[in-house]
């Protein structure tokens, strides 16, 4: 499941950050979304979706 599945609203637990950027992962890891976190899917926007960490914070991710 990608975020693009994720229904709005819900938690999930974050299984695995996939992508081959190191820079992208550490900044991913210092929101707070790494393996193990909860994460919830706020809304989804044509090419993203912004998102709520355990760190309470709004995040935006676009995919």
């Amino acid at each position: 499941m990608t975020l693009l599945d994720a229904r709005e609203g819900e938690e999930y637990i974050i299984k695995d950050i996939a992508t081959e950027d190191e820079e992208l992962e550490a900044f991913l890891f210092s929101l707070g979304c790494y393996s193990g976190e909860p994460i919830t899917v706020i809304s989804h926007l044509r090419g993203g979706c912004v998102v709520s960490s355990r760190m309470e914070d709004i995040i935006w991710i676009l995919i």
